[in-house]
């Protein structure tokens, strides 16, 4: 039996890169796994809301196999990749020909649709899920968005792969590396750093992590915050290069390996917010959480199975700033409660997301299908 592998891989900036280089090692572990072959016994198609994954959109369509869905939002990967025509003909097939003229009118407004909740609103994942074998996803709202597109599909919920230290090159760095890497970065050795990763666009609420911060350090000058990742929205980059300036905000382009452990290390917090929310479960929230930092997440289906006391879930909406700001201060002036959650949030992680028993559960659903 050989097994098709399709996935941006390594050096790709992308989490899912991550996360398919961790699965493939994995599942070599049982049998026979190919990257990108001409004609596998099955396939595993990994898909995400990025343009990285065109070739394996398309593949997984016209030969249905696996598809693992990292994002189960693509209305924003299909903008990128459709015509007008297609896009709006792909939009009625979707959701019939009644929504015509809101497709037509999503079209005209796709330049705002990296923050306009109407895109989320609708994921356009009938084609694609309809005719796979079966669609594997990472949390309840990516599992509910699935059936809601396609009725008869067969859909899996396992849980996301925790990547660990051990996994990178060197391992965890030192607590001597990590005081050292604060010291360069020119935190001061006092000072209770959050942090913010991977791709920054408007879903990721960084003008409201600016905000909180701004206002905490009115009442604790040691709270600080560490933005580390690369825009993807250039309106947001404009808006928030005044805010980054201001006291107690380091700055950092996109991590390789390496270095992000020694960033993961050298955090208090982990902020990881997502609204609207695209049915993702985010890769960077659970290595925190394995690593024992408390993590601040975006309270709602995606991350319904971690333990309330797990992790803080800070409501969307209006109450979200307030949220953040209480929060904030609760973490950078009570040592324990930090330390606390971000205990339950490790054991929880080394409990159920372990790469030994996930891959496990992959290697016997491509086994089924093969027989």
């Amino acid at each position: 039996m050989t097994v098709g592998f399709y996935s941006p891989l390594p050096p790709a900036p992308t989490g899912v890169a991550d996360y398919a280089q961790m699965l493939l090692t994995a599942l070599r572990r049982y049998g026979r796994v190919e990257v990108n072959p001409t004609r596998p016994d099955v396939a595993l198609y990994h898909l995400g809301n990025n343009r990285l994954h065109a070739a394996i959109y398309r593949r997984a369509i016209e030969k249905p196999g696996i598809v693992v869905l990292h994002d189960a939002v693509l209305h924003h990967f299909l903008l990128g990749q459709l015509s007008r025509e297609a896009y709006i003909e792909e939009f009625v097939y979707n959701y019939g020909p009644w929504q015509r003229g809101l497709a037509e009118d999503l079209w005209r407004g796709r330049a705002a649709s990296a923050g306009d909740r109407r895109y989320f609103a609708y994921p356009m994942l009938r084609r694609v899920a309809e005719g796979a074998r079966a669609v594997v996803v990472h949390n309840p709202a990516a599992a509910r968005l699935v059936r809601e597109h396609a009725h008869g599909a067969r859909v899996i919920e396992l849980p996301h792969m925790a990547l660990t230290p051990a996994d990178a090159e060197g391992g965890m760095p030192s607590g001597a590396q990590i005081l050292r890497y604060r010291q360069r970065l020119g935190v001061a050795s006092a000072a209770f750093l959050f942090g913010v990763f991977g791709f920054l666009r408007e879903t990721k609420r960084l003008m409201s992590v600016l905000a909180a911060l701004a206002a905490v350090r009115r009442e604790i000058p040691r709270a600080a915050l560490l933005v580390a990742g690369r825009f993807v929205s250039s309106d947001l980059e404009r808006a928030a290069a005044p805010l980054l300036c201001a006291p107690g905000v380091f700055r950092l382009p996109y991590l390789g390996e390496r270095e992000f452990w020694l960033a993961a290390g050298a955090v208090d917090a982990c902020i990881n917010l997502r609204h609207p929310a695209a049915g993702e479960t985010s890769g960077i929230a659970i290595r925190f959480m394995g690593l024992g930092k408390p993590v601040l997440l975006t309270e709602g289906e995606e991350s319904a199975r971690l333990p309330e006391d797990a992790c803080i879930r800070i409501p969307a909406g209006m109450a979200e700033a307030e949220a953040l700001r209480e929060h904030m201060i609760l973490l950078t002036s009570m040592f324990g409660f930090a330390r606390a959650i971000g205990q339950r949030g490790a054991r929880h992680i080394h409990a159920h997301h372990q790469v030994e028993e996930i891959s496990r559960r992959y290697w016997e659903l491509i086994c089924e299908l093969c027989t």
